[in-house]
């Protein structure tokens, strides 16, 4: 193959996986990564470097617009970014002495995840009722719009949520996502902060942690140039296509065959990860 044509072909993957990952919550990595590794032969490290500096530029772009809407709280967004940068780098580690083979085989349990925790219906866990110590010590609790309105909210289990994101943040290091799903859990499920406020704080704080992780990924010499780039641009493009597409279309059928994808794609890594094909 030609590297011209390896190019766009890498190109147009992390265009699709971007419209696609913008329009489903789940971002590029999950498509981009097997397309990489499955379909072009390319090492899972480099995959993962690539997957890394993708995450940065995407968090990047769409956290200003939230945090500009005044929905993200930057203050447990730094907060929380304590754990989840320490335990990236502590991934990053981990992948480098734990063979291919094995990180094949984790990233796709973590797909199985991520296509189960799209399909799953969305709660709102947040209440007021009352807070944490540690919560009001750090002063976590805020506000956010809701129809023109500053609506309130109190945060619980901080040292829940603050355990929860050393597992995201070692995920992250160890396989080039963003680990949204597990960090919004952290947030939504365990602290109890509005789903709204979760998954834009998520989002913000993606970038924040696989700049930790991508910080190693350069000094090991596993991202590309020509990898990274073609992914970055497509994953963008795609992505700021599919978020104005999902401003008016319903995603709930997309989202269905998307999961089904990804699933397809999880049982081929992992078979693959586990019979030493890949």
């Amino acid at each position: 193959m030609t590297v011209l044509l390896f190019t766009i072909i890498v190109l147009l993957g992390a265009f699709v996986a971007g419209l696609l990952g913008s329009l489903t919550g789940l971002g590029g990595g999950v498509i981009i990564i097997p397309l990489l590794t499955l379909g072009l032969g390319v090492d899972i490290h480099y995959a993962i470097g690539a997957s890394i500096i993708s995450v940065i530029a995407t968090s990047s772009g769409s956290a200003a617009a939230y945090v500009k809407e005044g929905i993200t709280n930057i203050r447990i967004g730094m907060f929380l970014e304590i754990a989840t940068t320490i335990s990236a780098i502590v991934g990053v580690i981990i992948a480098t002495y734990i063979k291919a083979d094995y990180i094949i085989v984790i990233f796709g349990l973590i797909l199985l995840f991520s296509a189960f925790m799209m399909l799953r219906k969305k709660i709102d866990h947040s209440n007021n009722e009352k807070t944490s110590v540690l919560a009001n010590y750090f002063k976590l609790n805020g506000s956010y719009p809701v129809d023109g309105v500053q609506k309130q909210y109190a945060v619980h289990h901080v040292v829940g949520g603050f355990a929860m994101m050393f597992v995201a943040g070692t995920l992250s290091g160890l396989l080039g996502i963003g680990s949204g799903a597990l960090k919004v859990i952290g947030m939504d499920n365990i602290m109890k902060i509005p789903f709204k406020v979760s998954t834009t704080t998520s989002n913000f704080m993606m970038g924040v942690t696989a700049a930790a992780s991508a910080l190693v990924y350069l000094h090991k010499g596993q991202i590309d140039p020509a990898i990274a780039m073609p992914v970055t641009i497509g994953v963008i493009s795609g992505a700021t296509i599919g978020a104005k597409i999902l401003i008016r279309t319903k995603t709930d059928k997309l989202k269905l065959v998307f999961a089904v994808v990804v699933v397809f794609l999880a049982l081929q890594m992992i078979y693959k990860g586990l019979t030493g094909a890949a």
